[in-house]
This record gives C-alpha cells, sequence and structure tokens, in this order.
C-alpha cells in the first residue's frame, strides 16, 4: 500500500482537488515527500490555482527547492506562464529572490519564456545586484 505522502503527490499531480482535500483531512503531510524527494506542491498541476491555494493553506511549503537543480516551485510557475499561480505563491510567502543552481529569479524564467504577464506583475521586487528581465528579452 501506498505511503500518504505519495498517494497526495499523486493526487496532486493529476489535478485531483477533492482527494487532496480528502488526503490532507485523513492526516497526509503537505510537505511529504515522494518517491522522488518531491513535494506536493512541487509536482501539482501549477496552473490549477485552486489546487495550489488548497496545498499552501495546509502548510505547504512555497519556498522548498528541487534537490536537482534548486528550483522552487515560483520558478516552475513563472517559467511555465501561471501567473494567477505566481501571485498565489508569493501570497503565501514564497521569495521570489530566490536563485536556482545557476543563479536565475523565477523572474528570469518568465522573461526567457515570454511569458511577460508573469514578468511584468508588481510581485517582483529585485536583489540590487541581480540582472532585470531586459537581459533575457532583448
Amino acid at each position: 500500500m501506498a505511503c500518504r505522502s505519495d498517494l497526495l503527490c499523486n493526487a496532486s499531480a493529476c489535478g485531483k482537488l477533492e482527494e487532496v482535500l480528502d488526503l490532507l483531512k485523513a492526516g497526509a503531510d503537505v510537505n511529504g515527500l515522494n518517491e522522488f524527494r518531491r513535494t506536493p506542491l512541487q509536482v501539482a498541476m501549477l496552473g490549477n490555482t485552486e489546487l495550489v491555494r488548497a496545498l499552501l493553506a495546509a502548510g505547504a511549503d512555497p519556498n522548498a527547492r528541487d534537490h536537482i537543480l534548486n528550483l522552487t516551485v515560483t520558478h516552475d510557475a513563472a517559467r511555465e506562464g501561471f501567473a494567477e499561480t505566481v501571485r498565489e505563491l508569493v501570497n503565501h510567502g514564497a521569495d521570489v529572490n530566490l536563485a536556482d543552481e545557476i543563479g536565475n529569479l523565477p523572474l528570469h524564467l518568465a522573461a526567457r519564456e515570454g511569458h511577460l504577464e508573469v514578468a511584468f506583475t508588481n510581485t517582483y521586487i529585485l536583489h540590487p545586484h541581480v540582472r532585470t528581465p531586459c537581459h533575457f528579452v532583448i
């Protein structure tokens, strides 16, 4: 039988909000790792803001880092152009100034992929020594 963390990760990855809510009520660890060392928020369908909101409301860590590239969920959402999800993450404490393994902020990934709605939201407060999105879109 799969552990609750794996079940929660699977439900989260498939965008099954009701199943996620049921598993959380049953005591699944919202920050528990699956077999690939990823949390339910890290594997969530990031375009499903309601699902992301439910995980965050249950205490999911928006600043948890991927063990391979040091990415946060905010990096993933920004790179894929999910502006509403980025806003939700920031509203729940995501640090937009956390750099990945090679120094990219979520803002850089959004700009590089042409997601201007994400790149120009007012959720970004840049560190004074960080390159701006213009460095990636010009």
